[in-house]
C-alpha cells in the first residue's frame, strides 16, 4: 500500500497530497490503488498530472484511459509485427479538442489584494448613469470598510476609450479616489478582446512604473461591473482572466465577516472558518420572488480575487459630484495588438435614442387594466405623469404582446422600449405607481426596489397587492384622474389616503 491512500481523500483532498509526492515510483503506486479502488477519471488525471510535473512516464498510460484487459493486451501482442512502423497518427485540425491543452490556473497563494475597483462604461463621450451609481456605493463601502478595519482603502475607477481622460476626472468627483484610463482611439466602441485584455492588464499592475507605481498588491480585492449589456459581457471575461468568481446582476451589497464549515471552503470536516472582509452580493432569483446572497470564498491553498459581481442599473443613488475633490488620474500603458481590431466598422447608422427610465422620481406603469379602452387607459396615464415635476411611463409586457389598437400619438407609447421588467428595464423610484397591473413575478423583478409602490386594480386578489404599500381599488379609468387632481393641486398624500379608503363620495 502506498503512503497515501487514495481511497482516503476526495479529489480535491488528493490533488493537494499530490503536491507532497515527488517520487515517480510512488506516485505509479498510488496510480495503480486508485485503479484498484475508486478508480476515479479526475483523480487518476491528478496523478498523471503530478508525474508529468516531475518529469516523470505514467508508464503509458493515458490519463483518464481505462485499463486494458491482459487477455486482450496478450492477444493484441500476438498479432502486432514488432517490425511494423506505428500507424501515423491523424493530423489534428485543432477544433477537435479545443480545450486539451487548458490547464486551470491558479490564483496566488497569500497574494496582497486591496481597494474597491469600479468599471466606468462610457457611451457617447459620458459616463453611463450606472457607472455613477456604481462608484456612489462603492464610496460607502470602503468608507464604511475603514471604520470597521481601520484600513485606509481605495474606490478605483478603470476606465477606456477615445478621449477619456476627462471622464476619468469625472469619476473621481464621483467618489473615486484614483482613476485608471487607456486613451485610445479604436475604443469608442466596446470590444471584446482589447476591453478584456485591458482590463485584466490594469487589475494585475501590469504596465510601465510610471502607470503602476501609485499601488503595491497584486489584484483588486473587489470589482464592481454594470449589468449591462457590454458589462456582462466583460464582467464574465475579466474575472475568469483573473481567476476569480463572479456573481452577476446583483441589487444590493455589504462588506461583513462570515463563519462558513463547508471543508470545501475549510480545509477539514467539522471546522469552523471565519473569513473577514467578504462582499456580500444580494442579488433577486426565481424572477424576483427570492433573493440570494452570493460570496466568493477562499479555498485552502486557494485564493479567489477579486472578489466580483455586476450591479443592476438604478439599485443604487449616485454621491452628489464634489468636483474639488483630490484624486490621482493614472493613464495606463499597454501596447494594443492589432490583431484585437481585426474587425473594423467602416460606416455605422445612428439608430435614435432609446428610452431610459431609470433615474426619475416617480414612475406610472400601465398594464392590461387599460383594455376596455386602450387609447383612453394611455392618455389618463401620461397625464398623471406631466402632473409630476420628474416622472415617466412604463408599461408592462402584457401592452407589449397584445392586438390592443391605438389611436394618435399615444401609440408611440406602447413599444417595447418602455417595457419594465425581466425582459425590460429595471427601475427603482421614489414612487412607483402600477395602474391595471397584475403584478407578475416577471414584472416584480423591475420594480421591486421602488421606494414606495402605490397599486390600482379593480381585484383585490392581484398578486400585486402583497408587495404594495398602497393598494386602491377601484378602476383606473376612474382613479388615475382623480390622482392627477390631487397632484396638480398639491395634495397628493391626503386624496391618495381618501382614494385608498373609498373617498368621501360614490363617484
Amino acid at each position: 500500500m502506498p503512503a497515501i491512500d487514495p481511497d482516503d481523500h476526495t479529489v480535491a483532498e488528493l490533488t493537494d497530497e499530490l503536491e507532497t509526492v515527488d517520487d515517480a515510483d510512488e506516485l505509479r503506486a498510488i496510480l495503480e490503488a486508485e485503479r484498484a479502488g475508486q478508480d476515479r477519471d479526475t483523480a487518476r488525471e491528478a496523478i498523471h498530472g503530478r508525474l508529468e510535473a516531475v518529469g516523470a512516464e505514467s508508464d503509458g498510460v493515458e490519463a483518464g484511459a481505462e485499463p486494458e484487459d491482459e487477455s486482450d493486451a496478450e492477444s493484441d501482442d500476438a498479432e502486432t509485427d514488432a517490425d511494423e512502423p506505428e500507424t501515423e497518427a491523424e493530423e489534428d485540425d485543432g477544433l477537435s479538442h479545443p480545450t486539451r491543452d487548458k490547464r486551470h490556473v491558479r490564483a496566488l497563494a497569500d497574494g496582497d489584494y486591496a481597494d474597491m475597483w469600479v468599471f466606468c462604461e462610457i457611451q457617447n463621450g459620458e459616463l453611463l448613469e450606472v457607472s455613477k451609481e456604481m462608484l456612489g456605493k462603492a464610496r460607502e463601502l470602503m468608507d464604511d470598510f475603514a471604520d470597521e478595519y481601520g484600513d485606509e482603502e481605495r474606490v478605483v475607477a478603470f476606465l477606456m476609450g477615445e478621449d477619456c481622460e476627462g471622464l476619468a476626472e469625472e469619476s473621481i468627483a464621483y467618489g473615486a479616489d484614483v482613476a485608471v484610463y487607456h486613451d485610445d482611439h479604436r475604443l469608442e466602441r466596446f470590444l471584446h478582446k482589447p476591453y478584456t485584455e485591458i482590463a485584466s492588464h490594469m487589475a494585475r499592475g501590469e504596465g510601465s512604473i510610471e502607470s503602476t507605481d501609485w499601488r503595491d498588491y497584486d489584484k483588486p480585492r473587489y470589482v464592481l461591473f454594470p449589468a449591462t449589456n457590454n458589462g456582462r459581457d466583460l464582467s464574465a471575461k475579466v474575472q475568469a482572466e483573473l481567476d476569480s468568481g463572479l456573481a452577476s446582476d446583483c441589487s444590493d451589497l455589504f462588506i461583513e465577516e462570515n463563519e462558513v464549515s463547508n471543508p470545501v471552503k475549510t480545509g477539514e470536516p467539522g471546522v469552523k472558518k471565519t473569513f473577514e472582509k467578504v462582499l456580500h452580493m444580494k442579488r433577486p432569483d426565481f424572477s424576483g420572488f427570492e433573493y440570494s446572497t452570493i460570496l466568493c470564498l477562499d479555498n485552502p491553498g486557494r485564493e479567489f480575487h477579486p472578489q466580483g459581481c455586476s450591479v443592476i442599473p438604478g439599485s443604487f443613488e449616485p454621491m452628489e459630484p464634489d468636483h474639488d475633490r483630490d484624486g490621482l488620474v493614472v493613464e495606463h500603458d499597454m501596447e494594443l495588438d492589432d490583431d484585437w481590431f481585426r474587425v473594423e466598422i467602416t460606416e455605422y447608422d445612428q439608430l435614435e435614442a432609446g428610452i431610459d427610465l431609470t433615474g426619475h422620481d416617480v414612475m406610472v406603469c400601465l398594464g392590461r387594466g387599460i383594455a376596455d379602452d386602450p387609447t383612453r387607459g394611455m392618455e389618463l396615464g401620461l397625464e398623471l405623469v406631466d402632473a409630476f415635476a420628474d416622472a415617466e411611463l412604463g408599461i408592462t409586457r402584457g401592452i407589449v404582446t397584445s392586438s390592443y389598437e391605438f389611436e394618435g400619438h399615444v401609440e408611440s407609447y406602447a413599444t417595447e422600449e418602455r417595457q419594465i421588467g425581466e425582459t425590460g428595464q429595471v427601475v427603482a423610484p421614489d414612487v412607483y405607481i402600477a395602474a391595471g397591473v397584475s403584478g407578475a413575478v416577471q414584472h416584480k423583478v423591475g420594480m421591486d426596489e421602488s421606494d414606495t409602490i402605490v397599486a390600482v386594480n379593480t381585484d383585490t386578489d392581484a398578486r400585486i397587492r402583497d408587495f404594495s404599500d398602497y393598494f386602491i381599488e377601484g378602476d383606473l379609468f376612474e382613479v388615475l384622474p382623480r390622482l392627477t387632481e390631487a397632484v396638480e393641486a398639491g395634495e397628493t398624500a391626503l386624496e391618495a389616503e381618501a382614494v385608498a379608503d373609498g373617498g368621501e363620495d360614490d363617484d
